[in-house]
Parts: structure tokens; C-alpha cells; sequence
């Protein structure tokens, strides 16, 4: 998982390259004396490392939420393992001769606007947003990955595997919808507005990064975007009937 997961409304003030600015960083260009990187890898590598990094920040935030030790030391477990997923990609990074920081800068606004607006109300959101929003996220990503080389796209697919942790979170909004049915509608509303938050915030990126807008639709395929989206709302739905939920 992900936060990945990424997966309406999400504005962010400013491009990309704004935020860069405001934060002290450039573009995410090789270091003196290394071969050139690929835009479009690094600039997946940087979007992704930062959600990683995020994502284990917002875990580890919301284990505090956990009703139970059980279930406290089951999210900082899943904190564990997006933290760890981050260093991966700040090594492929630093070994591609690129600044981490300074390739995951141009990804920091639009990601902070979309989990400050998608802040969860408790243990329950929290766990569908982690399930929910960073699959979405997850989704994305892996749709762009195979146009990487294939040392980037077999790390890409690596970090975005499923760790186990999907299975705990839909036994929890399982077992509290079977305990408390009248949740499952208030879940199920949370759910879509993280699909549309999350969907607002993949277009947004690959609108304002055009490396990433070639690995997305090659040469002006257009149609190649809508079946990626296509494709990314299938697998929510699997997902939300997974939890129990009505997309």
C-alpha cells in the first residue's frame, strides 16, 4: 500500500515548479559528472518517493487513532514499510546520480494539498483512506510504470506490491460494518471523495509535469488516458466491494 495512495477539488496554489522554488530546491537535475537522467523516470521516481514519504508520516499519525495495541502496532507496521519503500527510491535516485530532495520537490504542493484536504475523522477513514485513496495512487503509477527502463519499472512495481497490509485493513471495515451497519454510508461517502480528490491530483501532476504527460499518453493518445482511467475505477470498485462498500 501505498500512499500512496493517489489517487474533488484539490487546488493547489501555483505549478509544480513553484513549489520547487519555495522550498529551496531546482530541478531534479543529475550531479556534475553522472550521466544524464531521463526526466520522465525521475520525475515518476521523485512524485513517487515523496508520496512514500507521506504516506509513512500520515500512518504513523494515525496509529495514535488505533482503538486497540493490536491494531496500533499493525498501522506503525505499515508506516514501517512505506518508510522503508521511500529509502529504496532515494537510493535508485542518489544512483542515478539525481538529488532525491530535489526530485520530489515539484511534487510536495500538490501532494500536501491533497492530504490536507482529505484529512481522515478517525481510525476508520484512516484505514480507508490508506486502502482506498493510496491504491488509487498505486494504480496510477503502475499504469505509467512499463514505458520506465526496466531497472526503474521492476522498482517501481517492487515498492507498489501489496505487503499484506490490504487484508488487515478490510477485515477492520468489515468487522465494524457488521458490528455498526449505519457506518458503512458514511464510509462509502469518504471513499468517493478520496476518488476524486486523488484522480483531480494524478491529472493535475500530469498536466504540470510534461515528462509525466509523455509516459501517460505517449504521442497525444488521448484515448490511452481514458482507458487508464478506465481501468483505475475498475479497481476501485473491486476495492470498495472488498470493504463491503457501495462505489
Amino acid at each position: 500500500m501505498t500512499d500512496s495512495t493517489v489517487l474533488p477539488g484539490a487546488q493547489v496554489a501555483g505549478g509544480a515548479d513553484s513549489t520547487a522554488e519555495a522550498v529551496g530546491v531546482g530541478s531534479a537535475q543529475p550531479r556534475e559528472g553522472r550521466p544524464g537522467a531521463d526526466q520522465a523516470v525521475v520525475d515518476l521516481l521523485g512524485l513517487i518517493a515523496y508520496g512514500e514519504l507521506t504516506a509513512f508520516e500520515r500512518l504513523a499519525t494515525d496509529a495514535r487513532m488505533a482503538p486497540t495495541l493490536t491494531d496500533k502496532i499493525a498501522l506503525a507496521a505499515m508506516a514501517a514499510a512505506e518508510f522503508a519503500h521511500f529509502e529504496a527510491i532515494s537510493r535508485a535516485l542518489a544512483g542515478r546520480g539525481v538529488d532525491p530532495e530535489a526530485a520530489m520537490g515539484p511534487f510536495i504542493g500538490p501532494l500536501t494539498a491533497f492530504h490536507g484536504g482529505t484529512a481522515p475523522a478517525d481510525w476508520l477513514e484512516s484505514l480507508v483512506k490508506a486502502y482506498v485513496g493510496d491504491s488509487i495512487a498505486a494504480d496510477f503509477y503502475r499504469a505509467i510504470a512499463h514505458r520506465l527502463d526496466d531497472d526503474a519499472r521492476a522498482l517501481v512495481l517492487d515498492v507498489l506490491a501489496d505487503t499484506g497490509h490490504a487484508a488487515f485493513v478490510v477485515d477492520r471495515v468489515r468487522a465494524a460494518i457488521a458490528a455498526n451497519p449505519v457506518v458503512a454510508g458514511r464510509l462509502a461517502l469518504w471513499a468517493r471523495r478520496l476518488v476524486g480528490e486523488a484522480l483531480n491530483q494524478a491529472k493535475q501532476v500530469a498536466v504540470e509535469r510534461d515528462a509525466l504527460t509523455g509516459l501517460l499518453v505517449g504521442v497525444g493518445d488521448l484515448e490511452a488516458v481514458a482507458t487508464i482511467f478506465d481501468s483505475i475505477m475498475k479497481a476501485h470498485t473491486d476495492r470498495m466491494s472488498a470493504l463491503g462498500l457501495s462505489a
